[in-house]
C-alpha cells in the first residue's frame, strides 16, 4: 500500500478557489494566487442548501418555476427612469448624509433600508431577470439617514426649480403668477 501524503492547498489549483498553482524557483510550489472579490455571488447563498431538515424544503422555490415573464417596455422604462433618478437622489443627497432610501415592503408592510448601491444593484437585478431580489430588513438602520422616494424627488425638483428660477431672471423672464 503506497504511503498517503496530504494535499496542500497549493496542489489544488481551481479547485481550492484561488487559480492556478504558481511555481517558485527551484520547483517549489507557492500558494494558489488570490483575487479579491473573486467567487462572490449575487445573490445570497442558502445555507441549507442539501441539508434534509431545511425548514423551507416544502415552499415553492422560485427557481424551479418556468422563466419569468419578461418585463413589459413601460416596465422597463419604469426601471430606467428610476435608475437614472436615483443617481440624480444620490449625487444631491449623499454629500448632506443620507445613505439611500426607504421603503415600505408592500409583503412585509416593514419599511425596508437600502444605501445607493445596494438599491442600484437590486434594480438593475429586476431589469436583467424580471424578478425583484430576495430581501431582508436591514440591520439596526439609522432611520434619520434614509429618506423616501417622495422626498428624494421633491428634494431634487427643488433644486431644479432654484436652478431655473435663476436663469430665468438672468434671461430677463420672470415666472408668470396666476
Amino acid at each position: 500500500m503506497p504511503a498517503r501524503r496530504p494535499i496542500v492547498p497549493s496542489e489544488l489549483g481551481d479547485s481550492f478557489g484561488g487559480g492556478p498553482a504558481r511555481r517558485a524557483p527551484r520547483g517549489r510550489t507557492l500558494p494558489p494566487s488570490w483575487v479579491y472579490g473573486e467567487g462572490v455571488h449575487d445573490e445570497p447563498i442558502d445555507p441549507f442548501n442539501g441539508d434534509p431538515a431545511d425548514p423551507t424544503a416544502g415552499l415553492d422555490d422560485p427557481g424551479d418555476d418556468a422563466t419569468p415573464d419578461p418585463l413589459t417596455d413601460v416596465e422597463r422604462q419604469d426601471v430606467l427612469e428610476d435608475l437614472a433618478d436615483l443617481e440624480i437622489y444620490q449625487a444631491l443627497l449623499a454629500p448632506i448624509g443620507v445613505r439611500g432610501l426607504v421603503i415600505e415592503c408592500e409583503d412585509c408592510r416593514e419599511p425596508h433600508y437600502f444605501d445607493w448601491d445596494l438599491l442600484r444593484g437590486n434594480l438593475r437585478h429586476l431589469l436583467n431577470s424580471g424578478r425583484p431580489r430576495v430581501h431582508e430588513p436591514a440591520y439596526d438602520p439609522d432611520p434619520d439617514h434614509y429618506v423616501t422616494w417622495d422626498y428624494a424627488r421633491g428634494y431634487a425638483d427643488g433644486v431644479h426649480d432654484t436652478l431655473t428660477e435663476g436663469t430665468e431672471d438672468e434671461a430677463g423672464t420672470s415666472p408668470s403668477t396666476d
